[in-house]
Order: structure tokens, then C-alpha cells, then sequence
């Protein structure tokens, strides 16, 4: 069973990462990922480690399902679609800005009482489509705007103030961090502040992992069970049209998958199973295969991952070459839970 009890603080240390991928190009490695890749069981153990699972990392986005169940645990009514865009990196399409306004709509609150950073839409496309018509970076188009709003309406609900919702010692960032603590099962090792302007709290793979698999275990309507159900019903409000992270909840039934920044990518399936990635250099390319591989040692099966196996290299316009998995990572056998 999973541990309610935190347990000892992870380490801060260097990370002891490992080659998780391979750059080939014409037969030849050409380059190499390094990261950590953990994978529990049914039972929370874990079935496979590669690199460093237990030294503090920064999750970054990947936490956001974490956060959301605090707000949730904290009174936030929302559910569906909009409890989806709070544990989001949205794509800054317009339903997401819409659903970020309608959050701050039902907490009597506007685009100006947000405090994340401005910036243009994530996605690449509508992004161009933004400065082609002259439009200027926004916090309502800032890929944690759902998030944002979803804190304001946490904090006004409970009568907490706003203008400093940010703040590590607000009582709405002490709340997130209890249920961090609560849901890895031990203590964060540091504090600082994430790319959006909020807390960022570290923990190790192995407990992110736990978190998520927490997550996906717990009992239908219970918040846990509320913000699963949301994301994964909801995919793209979570990320966007054409995003990995919702391709990989379309092509698993009952994952739960989160990506964040620099690499960092956690999954979970309703019964327990859970992998978490981080790839040292914070590249995409190799988050994804990895993460495909780590779900594939989890018991997954593999034909429904086929398209997220890495990305093909192309030279002179033809393929010459791919984005693979080390071979420990391989899986020809993989575990059937029942």
C-alpha cells in the first residue's frame, strides 16, 4: 500500500543520471540523453530504476494535478473542463483562455487580478497567429493561466487574501505544500519559484510517481478521483490540440499523464502503476520515448505506443536516423498486472 506518512527529505545533490537515450543518425550514436526513470507497481514498489530516482528534483508542471487536488481539498467546486485547465500547461487556444476567464468569472475576478507571468500562447501555430494580428503576450495566454485562476478562486473562497497568492507562506501555497508532502509521502526538500511565478516544490522522481499513482487509486469522489477524472476526460483542456501528453491519455485507457518543463514527464493507471521521467537536458524529443518505454515495463501494452517511440532524423529530406531508448530501458517481456 501506498505510505501516508512523509518520509524523509530527498536528497539535494547533483543527480546521478544515467544514458536513457540515443541519437542515431546513420548507425552512429550521434548524441545522448541522460535522466532517471522510475516505474512502480501495483503495490508502490518499484519494478525498475534507471539513474537517480531519489535526489530532489523541481517536477515543474508534472506537480500541477498535485496542486489542483490541494485546491480541490481546500473548497474549489470545479469540476470537468475547467478543474482540467487548473492542473493545465495549456496551449493558450481560446477555449482555454475562455475557461480561464470563466474560472476568474466565478470568483468575481478579472484577468488583472492574475499574477503569473505574460507571455504568448505555448503553441507554436497559435502563437504565430497571435503576432501575425499584433496581439501582445498575456496572463490569460500563459500556459498556467487555468492554474492561476483556479488559485485566486481557492483563496477567495476561503477568505484569503490576494494580491500575494504566490507567496511560499500564503496560506493557500502552505495548503499546496501539505498535500505535496501528503501525496509524494515526504518532505520537500526546497522552495523556489516556478516559471509561472508560483511555488515550486521539490521532491524526488520516486516521489512524484507516488503522488500520481495516489492519484489514479483514489476512491471515486474524493478530490484525487475528482481531478483524475477531469484530466484525463478532458485531455486537451490539460495541454492542448495536438499535444503528447493528450495523445497519450487518448491511446492508454485510464492514464494519467502530466508533462512539465525540463524534461519531466509522470504517469499513472487506475491501479497503481506509475512511472516518472526527467531527461537531464530538459529535451522533448527524448521525454517522450522514454516515458512510452518506462509505461511499456509497466505492463502496457506496447502496440498502443507505438507512435510515441521517438522521433525519426531526417537527412537531405529522407529518414537516416531516430531518437531511441537505451536498452535497458527495452522491455521484451513485460510484467501482466491482473
Amino acid at each position: 500500500m501506498h505510505s501516508t506518512v512523509p518520509a524523509d527529505v530527498p536528497l539535494i545533490r547533483e543527480p546521478l543520471h544515467a544514458p536513457v537515450a540515443h541519437l542515431i543518425r546513420g548507425g552512429v550514436v550521434e548524441g545522448v540523453h541522460y535522466g532517471s526513470v522510475v516505474v512502480l507497481g501495483p503495490d508502490g514498489e518499484v519494478d525498475f530504476r534507471l539513474g537517480d530516482i531519489e535526489a530532489a528534483c523541481y517536477p515543474r508542471s508534472a506537480l500541477k494535478p498535485v496542486q489542483a487536488v490541494a485546491m480541490v481539498r481546500a473548497g474549489l467546486p470545479l469540476d470537468g473542463e475547467l478543474l482540467s485547465l487548473a492542473a493545465a500547461s495549456h496551449s493558450g487556444e481560446e477555449r482555454h483562455l475562455a475557461g480561464a476567464r470563466r474560472i476568474l468569472e466565478l470568483a468575481g475576478l478579472t484577468e488583472d487580478d492574475l499574477r503569473n507571468v505574460p507571455d504568448l500562447p505555448f503553441d507554436p501555430v497559435v502563437r504565430d497567429t497571435w503576432v501575425r494580428e499584433g496581439r501582445p503576450p498575456s496572463r490569460l495566454a500563459q500556459n498556467c493561466s487555468g492554474k492561476h485562476a483556479a488559485m485566486l478562486y481557492t483563496a477567495r473562497l476561503n477568505g484569503w487574501s490576494l494580491d500575494d497568492y504566490l507567496d511560499p507562506a500564503h496560506p493557500l501555497q502552505q495548503a499546496i505544500a501539505e498535500i505535496v508532502e501528503d501525496l509524494t509521502g515526504q518532505r520537500v526538500a526546497a522552495v523556489t519559484v516556478d516559471g509561472c511565478g508560483a511555488p515550486l516544490f521539490a521532491v524526488s522522481l520516486r516521489g512524484l510517481a507516488r503522488a500520481a499513482a495516489r492519484i489514479t487509486t483514489a476512491a471515486p469522489g474524493t478530490p484525487e478521483a475528482c481531478v483524475a477524472d477531469a484530466m484525463r476526460e478532458h485531455a486537451e483542456m490539460a495541454s492542448g490540440s495536438g499535444r503528447d501528453v493528450a495523445a497519450l491519455m487518448r491511446a492508454v485507457p485510464g492514464l494519467l499523464a502530466k508533462d512539465g518543463f525540463e524534461g519531466v514527464q509522470v504517469a499513472a493507471l487506475p491501479d497503481g502503476r506509475a512511472v516518472a521521467v526527467k531527461i537531464a537536458d530538459g529535451a522533448g524529443r527524448a521525454r517522450v520515448p522514454v516515458a512510452a518505454a518506462a509505461l511499456v515495463r509497466a505492463g502496457v501494452d506496447a502496440s498502443l505506443l507505438k507512435e510515441f517511440e521517438g522521433e525519426v532524423l531526417l537527412g537531405g529530406g529522407r529518414p537516416v536516423g531516430e531518437v531511441r531508448v537505451v536498452r535497458a530501458l527495452e522491455s521484451v517481456t513485460s510484467p501482466a498486472w491482473g
